[in-house]
């Protein structure tokens, strides 16, 4: 039989956030995801590396961090260049909150 007296709350995904995650706020959580390169936006090759299949990826420092983000201002120093992955994670979406919540 279903208690109908208890009742669970369930995150819509499909909703957008209502989280606070700014540009202030976000630490750039992102950054330490794998990203690969599946077109040209002007990456500078000195950011770029190769996997072990070949594929072109962002170039990452020993600590897993990005190699164009700026540790003092946790900004791209590439902005305009960004691969495009990174153009279409959005910041507050379940992804990024997910990542946030796996690395804070």
């Amino acid at each position: 039989m279903l208690d109908t007296n208890h009742k669970i709350a369930i995150k819509n995904l499909n909703q957008p956030s209502t989280s606070s995650v700014t540009c202030t706020s976000c630490q750039a959580c992102c950054c330490r995801l794998e990203v690969m390169l599946i077109s040209d936006t002007g990456v500078p090759q000195h950011y770029i590396s190769q996997d072990k299949w070949g594929s072109e990826t962002m170039r990452r420092l020993n600590d897993g961090w990005c190699a164009a983000l700026d540790r003092e201002t946790m900004l791209c120093t590439i902005y305009e260049h960004r691969p495009w992955i990174c153009r279409e994670f959005e910041m507050g979406s379940v992804e990024c909150l997910e990542e946030r919540a796996e690395l804070l």
